[in-house]
């Protein structure tokens, strides 16, 4: 009997990937914090979360390589965030202090995603050894 990932680890592996993705953007906010009419962005997690989860319920499939892929979705999250300070007449709107606190924080949600993962690993590991 064949054991279904997908249902064994169910949205956990979804959850690592969405916060790697969730740093990419913010380390790339930090990187041009400077450049003339840069808007920072981020990445809705709970939409990002619900479009993992959606595709995981389609039971529909591509049979041809033009048949449009009904598992992409049009809107998957990311946003251009408000900027708590006004203008400073560059255009540009990444506040570097925010983005490095939200940095800092995704990447310790990232590690709780992965010692999740890392226990239901176990959990299956133990249940194909036994005791």
């Amino acid at each position: 009997m064949a054991i279904s990932f997908d249902k064994a680890l169910g949205i956990a592996q979804h959850t690592v990937g969405i916060r790697s993705q969730r740093a990419e953007i913010i380390a790339s906010n930090i990187i041009n914090a400077d450049t003339p009419h840069y808007k920072a962005r981020d990445l809705d997690f709970a939409a990002a979360m619900r479009n993992a989860t959606s595709s995981l319920n389609s039971s529909m499939a591509r049979t041809h390589e033009k048949h449009f892929n009904i598992n992409a979705s049009v809107n998957d999250g990311m946003r251009f965030r408000v900027p708590d300070q006004p203008d400073t007449g560059d255009g540009n709107t990444v506040d570097v202090q925010v983005e490095r606190n939200l940095y800092m924080q995704n990447a310790l949600e990232y590690q709780s995603s992965l010692q999740f993962l890392g226990g239901k690993f176990k959990g299956l590991r133990l249940a194909i050894k036994g005791a």
